[in-house]
């Protein structure tokens, strides 16, 4: 492996099809102002780098980058990329990663937008992330201990899991299919409605309108606060372990609940059961 240290690179596509590299100390900024510097690399080990060009790791295969940063200037930095490790790094360029296949994040930072649409395989685990449209039409997720903040994340994922993660975050999971929540926070208005087959294990809920037009959907044991208006027009079984504020014509199923402050059943199609326990 050939090993590079403490050097710049600024100009166009700098170790275009680069093999077989170890990048050490460097960084990526310049008046040239050059794009796609490691495009179409592979076998590539990136530590204590800094990105500040558009679009450096298009098409790489087997990338590894650790200790590093890539700038708000850093815009699209990894696409179309296979086998890509990221630990203790900051991502903050806009659409940071998109279309790449099993990508690992740890004990890193992200604040962009548009983060991770149309992939594939995602593991992200102690980290943290600022994004709107977070991880878009991806599947095979699995984030553990992820705190996230922004709006209309894991729309349209697929096949995913999430677990010890706080999300506060509107318009989550909509249209979400086969995905499970388990043990987290989700706060924000009008979650995961017209997913399919959504499960929220022990967690707790918050925020308005949650969890309609669902199909499949289940609660176990979760805690529901601020929730008026809940499951309207949902297929739902749930456990809820204190008292919402007011659920609205469930179109099926079972709601099992320590309390409700308002129950709207106006719909002559609603057939939900509620029993207060």
């Amino acid at each position: 492996m050939k090993v590079i240290n403490g050097e710049r690179f600024d100009e166009e596509r700098a170790l275009y099809n680069a093999s077989d590299i170890k990048l050490n100390d460097c960084i990526f900024a310049g008046f040239a102002d050059g794009e796609s510097a490691l495009k179409e690399g592979k076998n590539i080990e990136v530590n204590n780098c800094l990105f500040n060009l558009r679009y450096p790791c298009w098409h790489d295969d087997n990338l590894s980058i650790v200790n590093s940063e890539m700038t708000p200037g850093c815009r699209a930095a990894i696409w179309y990329s296979n086998n890509v490790n990221i630990i203790n790094s900051k991502l903050n360029g806009i659409k940071a990663v998109r279309e790449c296949n099993i990508v690992n994040i740890k004990d890193s930072t992200i604040s962009s937008s548009e983060f991770g649409w149309f992939s594939k395989d995602i593991t992200m685990e102690d980290s943290k992330a600022e994004s709107e449209y977070f991880m878009m039409h991806s599947k095979n997720l699995h984030f553990r201990n992820v705190n996230f903040k922004g709006k209309y994340s894991f729309q349209y994922i697929t096949d995913s899991t999430f677990e010890d993660c706080i999300f506060d975050t509107k318009d989550a999971f909509w249209h979400a299919k086969n995905v499970v929540v388990k043990n987290s926070i989700v706060k924000g208005e009008y979650l995961a409605w017209y997913c399919d087959g959504v499960t929220f294990d022990h967690c707790k809920i918050i925020g308005t309108q949650p969890l309609c037009y669902c199909k499949n959907l289940k609660l176990i044991d979760c805690e529901m606060i601020d929730t008026d208006l809940s499951f309207e027009k949902s297929e739902v079984e749930a456990t809820i372990i204190n008292v919402v504020d007011s659920i609205k014509n469930p179109l099926s199923g079972t709601i099992e609940v320590v309390g409700v402050k308002e129950i709207i059943m106006d719909d002559e199609n609603a057939k939900g059961k509620i029993i207060v326990k």
